[in-house]
């Protein structure tokens, strides 16, 4: 995880019997964004993965991007992160530069990147961890089921004005989430093989303790004596090792949606990126007037009486996002969405090139290509 937002602490949540998570909330301005993208380090012959991190990062430090480049668990991943945006269209102009500057890099060590949820045929079993404490620690502790973790993952985050707000707005933001999961699904295909899903990434992942929707809370003690006590019980070291498709991030205050897979187009990242900052702002604004949000069991979110496409979903979220996307200045952006309703997700666009001609290594081919062309400048 690389630092989006300012580290200072300025707020606490007091839970029942005395503990506290110190947070962050309303320090930033409201529905700033930070988003994470983890890239794949590919052969350029082969296009299987390499084990050559710590050459790129190596490469890729020169001041500017130090503290936006970093490593993930694995030495075939590289994670980047972008500085705060204000707007859809400042995060397009970030990640188009972090990923034109890391592809400098790996480009400078005969390496390329590639961007999705899931390499389409490499194994995990001949994949290095990365030498940092945090990682052996985490594979220490969770064994094959962190070993197996040969995926890669985007996280939008939004800046909160107020803990408890946060907290209200996630539980509102749980029905969202298999649409978000819907337009970023790249993952179709583990170990050489089609599965039939389109995110194989969500159904890796879910083997993680901590993982999947979250659950309600009253308000953000609520959600403080939760961490607590896992922390108490030795059962995490701190909250970042809960490991929700979406969570309250409280040094960073903001909301931290994790759900999706790692896009390999920009323009889609950055569409994403406008739809979730709208429907956070939709809900900031309803628990401002005093309305009640919709709250669900979290095992009872993707569950609704008349079976619905999850297209029309989308179209029906988008009437609500739209006027709060043009009051942010994301309105542009936002229009990708209906671009990915229209002409298919990352998984769609790998799988009618693999049953074009059955070729795995084209399907890898093709991500890196897209992955590299998203560092044109944006017009």
């Amino acid at each position: 995880m690389k630092q989006i937002y300012p580290a200072t602490i300025t707020g606490k949540g007091f839970a029942e019997g005395g503990s506290v998570l110190d947070h962050r909330f309303g320090s930033s301005e409201p529905f700033t964004l930070g988003v994470e993208e983890e890239y794949m380090l590919l052969d350029p012959q082969s296009f299987d993965l390499v084990q050559h991190v710590d050459t790129v990062l190596t490469a890729a430090m020169d001041g500017e991007f130090d503290d936006h480049i970093g490593p993930e668990l694995m030495q075939s991943v590289l994670e980047i992160s972008t500085p705060i945006c204000k707007t859809a269209g400042d995060v397009d102009r970030e990640l188009r530069k972090l990923r034109a500057h890391v592809g400098r890099a790996a480009h400078s060590h005969d390496l390329r990147v590639g961007s999705a949820g899931t390499h389409p045929f490499s194994l995990f079993e001949r994949q290095r961890i990365t030498a940092r404490d945090r990682y052996r620690n985490l594979v220490d502790q969770l064994q094959y089921v962190a070993r197996r973790e040969l995926i890669f993952g985007c996280h939008i985050h939004v800046a909160v004005d107020d803990a408890d707000k946060a907290v209200h707005v996630i539980s509102a933001l749980l029905v969202h989430l298999s649409e978000l999961l819907a337009l970023s699904a790249s993952s179709p295909f583990w170990r050489g093989e089609p599965t039939g899903l389109s995110s194989s990434r969500q159904m890796v992942f879910a083997a993680f303790p901590r993982s999947g929707p979250p659950p309600r809370f009253s308000d953000y003690d609520d959600y403080a004596e939760v961490v607590g006590q896992l922390e108490k019980t030795g059962c995490i070291a701190d909250y970042t090792h809960i490991w929700w498709d979406i969570r309250p991030h409280p040094r960073f205050g903001t909301i931290e949606v994790r759900v999706m897979d790692a896009i390999t187009r920009v323009e889609e990242t950055v569409a994403i990126t406008a739809y979730v900052q709208g429907l956070v702002k939709h809900y900031s604004e309803l628990y401002d007037a005093g309305k009640e949000l919709p709250s669900y069991h979290r095992i009872l979110v993707t569950g609704r009486r008349n079976r619905v496409p999850i297209a029309q979903l989308i179209r029906r979220a988008l009437r609500d996002v739209e006027p709060h996307a043009r009051e942010l200045g994301s309105d542009r952006e936002l229009e990708g969405i209906r671009e990915i309703l229209d002409r298919g997700n990352g998984a769609d666009r790998q799988l009618r090139i693999f049953n074009a001609n059955r070729d795995i290594l084209e399907v890898t081919r093709e991500i890196s290509d897209a992955t590299e062309a998203g560092a044109a400048v944006s017009t």
